[in-house]
């Protein structure tokens, strides 16, 4: 197995091409054709987890945190992230992040802190835009089948809770073939009439390059005529933040001191204890100002989060109440995700969660 083989299966989890575009994920250090002889997960990468990964004799760093965000332009080991890129390279360890895309992920980030709070119901806070396409093809009636079914099977036609999902209209298509022309129907010379089904089906956008090669492959005219549209559909299943439900309402404090308990949380800031129960619950890991209007739009009884500053609380403006339960706190599970996943679909290779705590904050 190589370093591209591990990609392949997280990006199964959670598209790169899904990331938030200030971002920066993929494979920040290392070659993809490297052979993997173990794999450690981890939150960050620091100094310390580069020491674990050699000692565990893995050579594969799969973090949540990228440890290159900004580009560098020395590496002379003056900075931390200097000193974890030298010392990766010096002992051959690749480090792969994955952030964003795992934030925006069904099941990723946000749904690990739903199932630590027990919240039922669940569905994407702010979905995300951009992220579904429509093929529009050209295909004669008696090819229109086959071609429908394998782009079914390529990944179209898929969208929220169905799939296979198509439309098709007859009509009459006509071409003339050149001399450099190889036709499957017709002659070179002569315009010809056929028979076609125009297909229109959606994708998503990161299985666009799949989509077209299942059509070229499966397509007979040695020119394929179609059309790919940007849709300005929400995917329901692509996007920031979680709302769920509790399975019974709760007082505010007894709720904060639950979501404390659960995530482990040293210090929960919280805006004015409403009082009205909470039942309905969005999260969102790591800084979360951003969707404080999406959650009171959601029209939330509480928003978990981290990173609030002190006119974030403000905002709760007695309509929600909001939780800073902190950064580290908030995604501090993630890791345990991305090992209990890689294990499913690498068993019986080393996959180790790391233990070292990467959290900077500390607290008296």
């Amino acid at each position: 197995m190589i370093v591209q083989d591990v990609i392949d299966h997280l990006e199964d989890l959670s598209p790169l091409s899904y990331a938030e575009d200030f971002d920066n994920v993929g494979l920040l250090v290392g070659n993809k054709f490297n052979a993997v002889k173990g794999i450690l997960v981890t939150l960050d990468t620091l100094e310390s987890v580069v020491d674990e990964a050699i000692d565990n004799d893995c050579n594969l760093i799969v973090s949540f945190h990228p440890i290159l965000f900004k580009g560098l332009k020395q590496l002379t080991g003056k900075t931390y992230v200097e000193r974890v890129v030298m010392k990766a390279i010096k002992h051959e360890i690749s480090i792969f992040a994955i952030h964003t895309a795992l934030d925006n992920a069904l099941q990723g980030v946000n749904h690990m802190i739903c199932e630590k709070l027990g919240l039922i119901n669940t569905k994407i806070l702010i979905p995300q835009a951009g992220t579904i396409k429509k093929l529009t093809t050209y295909v004669p009636k008696k090819e229109a089948d086959v071609l429908r079914e394998a782009l079914f099977k390529a990944g179209a036609g898929n969208i929220g809770n169905y799939s296979n999902c198509s439309f098709s209209s007859e009509g009459l298509g006509s071409f003339k073939p050149n001399e450099d022309a190889n036709p499957s129907i017709g002659s070179k010379g002569e315009l010809h009439f056929e028979e076609e089904v125009k297909l229109s089906m959606t994708f998503a956008k990161h299985l666009e390059s799949k989509i077209l090669q299942t059509l070229f492959k499966t397509h007979s005219y040695d020119e394929v005529a179609y059309e790919i549209t940007n849709l300005d559909n929400k995917n329901q299943n692509i996007g920031m933040g979680m709302i769920g439900e509790l399975e019974s309402e709760m007082d505010a404090m007894s709720f904060l001191n639950q979501v404390k308990d659960q995530m482990k949380s040293s210090c929960v800031r919280h805006s004015e204890a409403l009082q009205k129960p909470v039942k309905k619950v969005a999260v969102l890991g790591g800084s979360g100002s951003f969707a404080i209007e999406a959650a009171k739009a959601a029209e939330v009884d509480a928003f978990i989060t981290a990173d609030l500053k002190y006119h974030d609380f403000f905002a709760a403006d007695n309509s929600i109440l909001l939780a800073d339960i902190g950064h580290y706190e908030s995604e501090q599970y993630t890791k345990n995700l991305l090992v209990a996943y890689l294990t499913k679909k690498i068993p019986n290779f080393a996959i180790i969660l790391s233990q070292t705590n990467t959290n900077p904050v500390k607290y008296l």
